[in-house]
C-alpha cells in the first residue's frame, strides 16, 4: 500500500495483552495447565461445562496477578469480584468465560518504555484475572474444525493499557517491557508463538492537535512482536488513506494476515453490553489482606529497570551492556553469580556478551541449558586477567569447555596454550630477532617507533604464541632503547 505522510495525523493506540500464567493447575479446576499435552487430556467436568460443577479459585492466580500489579505501579483493590462474560464459541463449552469487569484487582499503573530518541510512560488502565477458552484447530482436517479443550480454564491476566501509545515502535517497546517483567517475575514464559503471551491492538487516527479520539478498529491474530508492529503500521496507513480519500473508518475487528502483510475483516466490534456481564454467582469476592500484600511484596525480585540502573551505577557498565545483561532475569543472575567468583564486572561482561551469548544464539538455548557453570567461567576469565592466556587462546579454551568438565587451567595446559612470562625463555628470542633485523633496529632508533610492533610480532611468531605479549613489549622496548 502506498505511504502517505502522517504529519497531518497522529495515531492513538491501546494494547490489550493476555499473559498465560505458569501455575501448575488451571484457574478454577484441579487439573494440569501444562502446555503441550495430547489434545483433550487435561480436562475436568468443569472445563467441559457440565451442569452442577463449581469453580474453586487457584490461590496462585491471585498471587501472580498482584505481583504483576506491584511491578507495574498499580493500585491493588482490597476487594474485587469475578464476572461472567457471555458469548458463544465452539471452544467455550460453558457458553461464558469467568473474568472480571467493573472491579479489576489491579488498576491505575504504568510502565516506562525506552526508545533511542526518548522515553515515556504508558499508563495501565487495569490488570484483571480471567480463564482462557479452548483452542479451535482449522488446519488438520479438510472438512471440520477440531477443538482442543486443554487450554480451557488456563489462568490468564489481561493487561489493558491507556491509549497512550502513538507509534508502532512504542507498541513494540511496550510489549517487550511487558514480556521482560512477566519473565522476571516468573509468572509467564512470554512465548508469543505458543500463545502464552497474546496481544490485541486498538488503533485509531485523529488530526494532530485534536483531543477527541477517532473511530477505532481492533487488530487480532498477531503472533509475534514484529507482527504487532507491522499490523499497527499497516492499519494506521490504511485509516489515513481511507480518511484522505473521503471515506470513514468503521468500528470493526480485523485479522492480521502475516503472509500477505494486510488486514481483513473478522466481525463488527463488540461492546461490553454485547457480553451481558454479570457477577459470577459461584465465586466469592477476592479479598486482599494487608498480610497477603506484604507477603507478596517480600517475594518480588529486583525488577529489570532497577537492575539495569544498578549495573550502570554500581558496576560501571555502559548503557548498552547493562541493557543486554538485564534483558532476561536468568542471564543477569548468571552474570552476577560469576562476579561472586571473580569481581571484575567489565571483563566478565565482555565474555558473557561475546562468547556466552554466541553459544546461546547458535544453539537456540537459554542460559539455563548452558553447560559452563559460573565458577568455571570465572576461572577462564581469571586466566586471561592473569596474562596466562591471550584472547584467542581464551576463546579456544572456552569452546573446549562446552563439552568438558575440566577446569580452564587444566585445558589450557593440555592444549599447550599457557603463556610464558619467564624472561629466561623470552629474552633469547628477543635477542635473536634484534640481531637478525639490524636495518629495522636502526630505523627504530632513528625515530620510527611504530616498528616496535614488527619486533613484537616476530618474537610472538618464534615463540609460537607462548610468550606473554605484555612482557614481550616491555622487554623489546628496554632492549631497543638500551
Amino acid at each position: 500500500m502506498s505511504t502517505i505522510s502522517n504529519k497531518k495525523y497522529e495515531a492513538v493506540i491501546g494494547l490489550e495483552v493476555h499473559a498465560q500464567l505458569l501455575t501448575k493447575s488451571k484457574a478454577f479446576a484441579a487439573v494440569s495447565a501444562e502446555y503441550g499435552s495430547a489434545p483433550n487430556t487435561q480436562v475436568t467436568p468443569l472445563c467441559l461445562g457440565h451442569p452442577g460443577t463449581l469453580p474453586v479459585l487457584n490461590e496462585n492466580l491471585v498471587r501472580y496477578i498482584i505481583k504483576m500489579g506491584l511491578a507495574t505501579e498499580c493500585k491493588v483493590a482490597k476487594k474485587s469480584i469475578f464476572a461472567r462474560k457471555n458469548y458463544f464459541y465452539p471452544d467455550l463449552p460453558k457458553g461464558y468465560q469467568i473474568s472480571q469487569y467493573d472491579t479489576p484487582i489491579c488498576y491505575d499503573g504504568g510502565i516506562e518504555i525506552e526508545l533511542e530518541e526518548y522515553s515515556k510512560k504508558i499508563g495501565i488502565t487495569r490488570i484483571h484475572m480471567e480463564e482462557d477458552a479452548g483452542k479451535s484447530i482449522h488446519d488438520q482436517d479438510p472438512y471440520h474444525t477440531l477443538v482442543d479443550l486443554n487450554r480451557a480454564g488456563t489462568p490468564l491476566i489481561e493487561i489493558v493499557s491507556e491509549p497512550d501509545i502513538r507509534t508502532p515502535q512504542e507498541a513494540y517497546a511496550y510489549l517487550t517491557k511487558i514480556k521482560q517483567i512477566v519473565q522476571y517475575l516468573e509468572i509467564c514464559d512470554g512465548n508469543m508463538e505458543e500463545g502464552s503471551l497474546r496481544c490485541d491492538a486498538n488503533v485509531s487516527i485523529r488530526p494532530r492537535g485534536q483531543e477527541e479520539f477517532g473511530t477505532r478498529t481492533e487488530l487480532k491474530n498477531m503472533n509475534s512482536f514484529r507482527n504487532v508492529e507491522r499490523a499497527i503500521a499497516y492499519e494506521i496507513e490504511r485509516q489515513i488513506e481511507l480518511v484522505e480519500s473521503g471515506g470513514e473508518v468503521v468500528q470493526q475487528t480485523l485479522l492480521w494476515d502475516a503472509n500477505k502483510l494486510e488486514t481483513r475483516k473478522m466481525r463488527s466490534k463488540e461492546e461490553a453490553h454485547d457480553y451481558r456481564y454479570f457477577p459470577e454467582p459461584d465465586l466469592p469476592p477476592v479479598i486482599v489482606t494487608d498480610e497477603l500484600l506484604d507477603d507478596i511484596k517480600k517475594d518480588l525480585p529486583e525488577l529489570p529497570s532497577v537492575r539495569f540502573k544498578r549495573f550502570m551505577d554500581e558496576l560501571g557498565l555502559s548503557n548498552d551492556v547493562a541493557y543486554t545483561l538485564t534483558e532476561t532475569r536468568q542471564l543477569a543472575d548468571y552474570y552476577e553469580k560469576t562476579l561472586q567468583y571473580l569481581n571484575d564486572p567489565k571483563a566478565v561482561a565482555n565474555v558473557v556478551l561475546t562468547e556466552v551469548l554466541r553459544v546461546l544464539n547458535d544453539q537456540s538455548i537459554s542460559i539455563r541449558d548452558f553447560t559452563i557453570t559460573e565458577s568455571r567461567l570465572a576461572e577462564l576469565v581469571q586466566l586471561k586477567q592473569d596474562d596466562k592466556v591471550n584472547s584467542s587462546a581464551m576463546q579456544e579454551i572456552f569452546n573446549e569447555m562446552l563439552n568438558s568438565d575440566k577446569s580452564a587451567e587444566e585445558l589450557a595446559k593440555e592444549m599447550n596454550l599457557i603463556q610464558v612470562s619467564d624472561s629466561g625463555f623470552i629474552d633469547p628470542i628477543i635477542d635473536e630477532v634484534i640481531e637478525n633485523n639490524p636495518d629495522e633496529v636502526q630505523r627504530y632508533k632513528d625515530g620510527k617507533k611504530a616498528l616496535i610492533g614488527f619486533f613484537i610480532g616476530q618474537v610472538m611468531k618464534q615463540s609460537k604464541g607462548k610468550a606473554n605479549p605484555k612482557q614481550v613489549r616491555e622487554r623489546v622496548s628496554e632492549k631497543l632503547e638500551a
